[in-house]
């Protein structure tokens, strides 16, 4: 499949084949969503906790004598019914990570992609140089292309006067080409890949 590279100034610079088996794929939206679900997970704080009968700093002392006072029989104000008393089976700290194997995580990658040139969402680039790296040049060529939640992907390492000029900028986030991932890639609505990005993306995934 071949597309239409272009640079930052909205000219043109020739066009660029890419590789249908990372591209081309029929975008499938289970596969995407179960990447996403483990994603998500993994980025999960899971620090939630609260105080068991155990853990409740109150006194032990039995509340009232065991028996003559017709009512039930308590030994201990940190029980669960009672206020201030602790709680029953309630959350703890723990991981909400579960594993995916490496090939699905993958391919869950190559159908975002796909999904991309599929909605023709895609655009690539030639480089992210910039005559002038500031952060106004970036947002006129971020407005001269029309693109409004935008993340871009360069190769093994990001240009690193575009990355400083675009860290200001809302909805433009840039990545390497080892950081690209499903979550990233499917909630902006552009997605900019560099030659160098796309070539990395390619050594990644074949």
């Amino acid at each position: 499949m071949k597309l239409d590279v272009i640079t930052l100034e909205a000219g043109k610079a020739g066009d660029i084949d890419l590789n249908d088996d990372i591209f081309g794929l029929e975008p499938r939206a289970d596969l995407l969503h179960r990447v996403v679900r483990w994603q998500r997970a993994k980025a999960q704080a899971g620090t939630h906790s609260v105080l068991g009968k155990s853990d409740v700093s109150y006194s032990t002392k039995k509340i009232y004598r065991q028996k003559g006072t017709g009512g039930a029989r308590h030994g201990s104000k940190k029980a669960p019914i009672f206020r201030h008393g602790g709680v029953y089976k309630g959350p703890t700290p723990r991981s909400h990570a579960f594993d995916l194997p490496k090939k699905v995580r993958a391919l869950g990658l190559k159908h975002a992609l796909s999904a991309k040139v599929a909605a023709g969402e895609l655009v690539i680039v030639d480089s992210l140089n910039l005559a002038d790296a500031k952060t106004s040049a970036v947002a006129k060529a971020v407005k001269e292309n029309g693109w409004k939640r935008v993340l871009v992907i360069d190769g093994a390492e990001v240009n690193e006067n575009f990355a400083r000029a675009a860290r200001n900028l809302e909805g433009v986030d840039v990545l390497p080409s080892m950081g690209a991932n499903v979550y990233d890639i499917l909630r902006r609505d552009t997605l900019v890949l560099t030659r160098a990005g796309v070539e990395a993306l390619e050594a990644r995934l074949k």
